[in-house]
C-alpha cells in the first residue's frame, strides 16, 4: 500500500512539475514579446493587452509608541506583493478564466511589542519572511452569475469586507478578532493563507452569495513547517450573502480609486448589507473546562456569525466623489474555545472634505472587543486581573498624493490593552506609505 502511495505521489508531483515548466515557459514567452526598451507603464499596459498584469506594491509603516501600553518605542515595517494577474481570454483564448499569482515579502519590527494590544494596531505586521501569498484559478460563467476559485486564497478579501471600513489600519477592521484570532492558527487571510475553493452566485444584480471551503490551517505554520490538510487541521467552511447598492454609470469614477493597502480593489458601492457564518470542523481545547484528570476538555468544531453594515450618509449631488460615509461590523464567537466571545467596530469615512483634494480621505473608528466567558473565568481562576474589553479608538487622514503613491498619518488609542488593567492605556502613532507600479 505504501508503495503505491509512494508512486501516486511521484506521479502526482511529475505531472505538476510538467504543469508549472510548461506555465513558465508560456509566460516566459509572452514576457519576450515586449519591448523592453520602453518605461515601466507602457510595458506594463503592452502586457496587459496580451493578458498579464504585472504589479509591485510596497507598504512601508512607520510606528511610534508614544505613551503607555508595554514600553515606549518605534518600529519600522515593510510589505513588498509581487503580483501577476491573468486574463484567460486575451491569453488563450479561454472565455471566463482568470488567474493570480501573489509573493510577499514581510520585514521589520512588530508595533504589538510595544502597545501590548490584542486586536494588532497594525494591519501589516507580520513575521519576517518571503511566501506565496495568494495562487488561484477562478472561472466565471458566461452570464458572470456563477464563480468558481481554486487554489491558495486570501477570504478576507471578499469576506467580511467593507469599504469604509478598509480605510483604517487597526486589525480589526479588516476582519473582527472574534474570526481573526479562530482556528488552529488563524483563518487564511494575511499573512498566511490556506488552500480551498471557493463558490460564488449573484441571483440578482445587487445580491451576491458566497461560501467557501478551506483547510483548517494555513500553509505556512507557525512553527515553521509547511503543509495542506494536515491531520488535526480539518475544515473551514465560510459563507456570506451581501446585498448591494451599486452607484449609476455617471456617478462612477473612471479608475478604480487608489488606496493604501488590500482594500484598493473593492468594485465600488454606495451602500452594502451583508450576513456571514463560519465553522472549523475540527477539535479545539475548551479554555476553562477540564475533564476529571485536569486536562482541557476537547470541543468539536468552533463557529461563529457576523453582519457588517455600510452606508453613504451624504453624497454631493454636484460633485459624487464628496461624500460621507459610516459603517458597523457586528460579530459573535464560540467562547469556549475563542478568546474573544464578540466584537463591535463603528466608524465614519470622508472624502474629498478639503478643497483641492478630492481624492484624500479622513475617518475616525472604534473597535471593542470583548472577552469570552471562558477566557474570563480562565484568568480569575489563574489570579489574573483581566478587564472585559479591549476599546481602540482611530483617527486617520489618507492622502492621495498620485496614482501610484500615497501617504497616511494615523493615531489610536488604546483602552485596557490586551484588556490587561495594569497596563496604561496607549497612544500610538503610524505614518504609512504606499508605492504601487
Amino acid at each position: 500500500m505504501n508503495s503505491a502511495i509512494a508512486g501516486a505521489t511521484q506521479v502526482r508531483n511529475k505531472t505538476s512539475q510538467i504543469i508549472v515548466s510548461a506555465a513558465a515557459i508560456f509566460i516566459v514567452e509572452i514576457f519576450a514579446t515586449v519591448s523592453w526598451s520602453q518605461d515601466w507603464t507602457a510595458a506594463k499596459d503592452e502586457l496587459s493587452k496580451k493578458g498579464i498584469t504585472p504589479a509591485i506594491i510596497y507598504d512601508g509603516d512607520i510606528f511610534s509608541n508614544l505613551s503607555g501600553g508595554l514600553q515606549r518605542g518605534s518600529a519600522y515595517v515593510g510589505n513588498l506583493h509581487l503580483q501577476l494577474s491573468f486574463d484567460g481570454q486575451r491569453l488563450m483564448n479561454w472565455p471566463g478564466m482568470t488567474a493570480f499569482v501573489s509573493g510577499l515579502a514581510t520585514h521589520g519590527g512588530q508595533p504589538g511589542a510595544f502597545t501590548g494590544d490584542a486586536q494588532g494596531v497594525s494591519n501589516m505586521s507580520a513575521p519576517p519572511d518571503f511566501r506565496l501569498y495568494e495562487a488561484w484559478l477562478q472561472q466565471n460563467s458566461s452570464d458572470n452569475r456563477f464563480s468558481i476559485l481554486i487554489g491558495r486564497y486570501d477570504l478576507n478579501t471578499e469576506f467580511y469586507r467593507l469599504t469604509s471600513a478598509g480605510l483604517f489600519l487597526n486589525s480589526s477592521f479588516g476582519l473582527g478578532p472574534e474570526f481573526g484570532q479562530s482556528g488552529l492558527a488563524g483563518p487564511s487571510i494575511f499573512p498566511s493563507t490556506s488552500v480551498g475553493i471557493r463558490f460564488a452566485y449573484k441571483p440578482a444584480p445587487n445580491i451576491v452569495l458566497r461560501t467557501a471551503i478551506l483547510d483548517g490551517a494555513p500553509v505556512d505554520r507557525p512553527d515553521g513547517s509547511v503543509g495542506a490538510f494536515k491531520k488535526d487541521d480539518g475544515l473551514l467552511i465560510v459563507s456570506e450573502a451581501a446585498f448591494l447598492d451599486r452607484p449609476t454609470a455617471s456617478e462612477r469614477q473612471p479608475n478604480m480609486r487608489f488606496r493604501i493597502g488590500r482594500a484598493s480593489g473593492l468594485p465600488p458601492y454606495d451602500d452594502k448589507l451583508a450576513f456571514g457564518g463560519w465553522y472549523y470542523n475540527a477539535s479545539f481545547d475548551d479554555l476553562s473546562a477540564v475533564d476529571t484528570q485536569g486536562n482541557a476538555l476537547r470541543r468539536r468544531g468552533s463557529s461563529g456569525a457576523y453582519m457588517l453594515i455600510d452606508r453613504t450618509l451624504f453624497k454631493d449631488q454636484d460633485d459624487p466623489k464628496k461624500r460621507l460615509a459610516g459603517f458597523l461590523q457586528m460579530g459573535i464567537a464560540d467562547d469556549r474555545v475563542n478568546r474573544f466571545g464578540s466584537y463591535i467596530g463603528t466608524g465614519l469615512a470622508t472624502t474629498g472634505l478639503f478643497r483641492g483634494r478630492p481624492n484624500d480621505e479622513l475617518g475616525f473608528a472604534v473597535a471593542i472587543a470583548r472577552n469570552g466567558s471562558h477566557y474570563f473565568d480562565l484568568q480569575q481562576l489563574q489570579g489574573i486581573p483581566t478587564s472585559r474589553t479591549e476599546t481602540a479608538f482611530e483617527l486617520t487622514y489618507l492622502a492621495q498624493i498620485t496614482n501610484w503613491f500615497a501617504v497616511q498619518p494615523d493615531i489610536q488609542y488604546i483602552i485596557h490593552p490586551n484588556t490587561d488593567p495594569s497596563l496604561r492605556n496607549a497612544l500610538a502613532f503610524q505614518l504609512r506609505f504606499e508605492f504601487s507600479y
